[in-house]
């Protein structure tokens, strides 16, 4: 399944290393929460994203009421994206 989705990148700083997240819409996440996948930690899902040249392959997460993208900081270098930011995502959801 490809998808591509706007976000605001958000910081998660409940520890001492601050994390990046880039939040599907809420609307997009429940379509996808209906998707039959395997069972995996966290209810997490294998993607394949990209921002701009840089792709990576990573999980999204679902966080209260959306799928969360955790942004690693070398794609936040790469693309210059700040907190607070909005960056366009192109997502392949792998595990369904």
């Amino acid at each position: 399944m490809r998808i591509q989705f706007e976000s605001e990148v958000t910081r998660w700083s409940a520890r001492m290393d601050a994390w990046f997240f880039a939040t599907l819409p809420e609307d997009l996440s429940h379509e996808i929460r209906e998707l039959p996948a395997p069972p995996r930690g966290f209810g997490s899902l294998r993607v394949r994203a990209g921002i701009g040249s840089t792709t990576w392959t990573t999980s999204i997460f679902f966080s209260g009421t959306a799928f969360v993208l955790p942004l690693k900081k070398q794609v936040r270098d790469a693309q210059s994206i700040g907190e607070g930011g909005i960056v366009t995502v192109d997502l392949d959801i792998l595990d369904v």
